[in-house]
């Protein structure tokens, strides 16, 4: 998978690379699919989400530039798969799920995958999930360093840019339910810069600040 569908296709940085062949996919998706984990493809999971495309996955890792003991929001924990591997880039994650029967299973994945090795003590990132309309974000444990969101948004939610530290980058899925443009906002004081990173298509985000239900 990282020879294959991630080197060829431009993904560069070697952390990202190093998480994504330590992380076992296979663990994060429903046992009937697990001779498919590896595949080139999003792959449906429980409540009628997806876990994403590996490239894609390691594509945002990249946009999101994480660094160790960097606190990063995830909108959409769905099978944990995403949140799993910025913790074992050293992020501490929180991780919201509208949808609750996803968070038991998650959490139960990612308990089981253990400390990162190539990371000492102190570096360890974490991750908590939570159940929440993750589309406005979290105003409580704001500013983030990052923000990551796993689904389609009609347009970029000022209340997610205005959650970013100096610094810090979102990267989102927008477009419409069909199709959306990967775009990462990175805020400059009181001013966000926005570059788009190819087409991707996600399922849409719910919520105030999403897709109506």
């Amino acid at each position: 998978m990282v020879a294959s569908q991630l080197r060829t296709r431009g993904v560069t940085d070697e952390r990202v690379l190093a998480a994504m062949g330590a992380i076992p996919r296979e663990a994060f998706v429903p046992a009937s699919l697990r001779r498919e984990a590896y595949a080139d493809e999003a792959l449906p999971i429980e409540a009628g989400q997806t876990i994403s495309q590996p490239f894609m996955v390691a594509r945002m890792t990249e946009d999101l530039g994480v660094r160790p003991g960097d606190r990063i929001l995830e909108i959409g924990a769905g099978s944990g798969y995403q949140a799993a591997v910025l913790a074992w880039l050293g992020a501490h994650v929180t991780s919201l799920e509208r949808q609750a029967a996803l968070i038991p299973s998650a959490r139960a994945r990612i308990e089981a995958l253990g400390p990162n090795p190539a990371l000492s003590p102190d570096l360890q990132g974490s991750i908590v999930i939570r159940e929440g309309d993750g589309s406005l974000g979290d105003p409580g444990g704001a500013p983030w360093d990052g923000i990551i969101v796993t689904a389609g948004a009609p347009s970029i939610p000022d209340t997610l840019r205005e959650q970013l530290v100096d610094g810090g980058r979102l990267v989102i899925p927008v477009g419409t339910r069909d199709r959306q443009l990967l775009t990462i906002v990175t805020r400059r004081g009181d001013e966000w810069v926005e570059r788009t990173d190819g087409y991707c298509v996600f399922v849409p985000l719910i919520g105030a600040g999403g897709y109506a239900p």
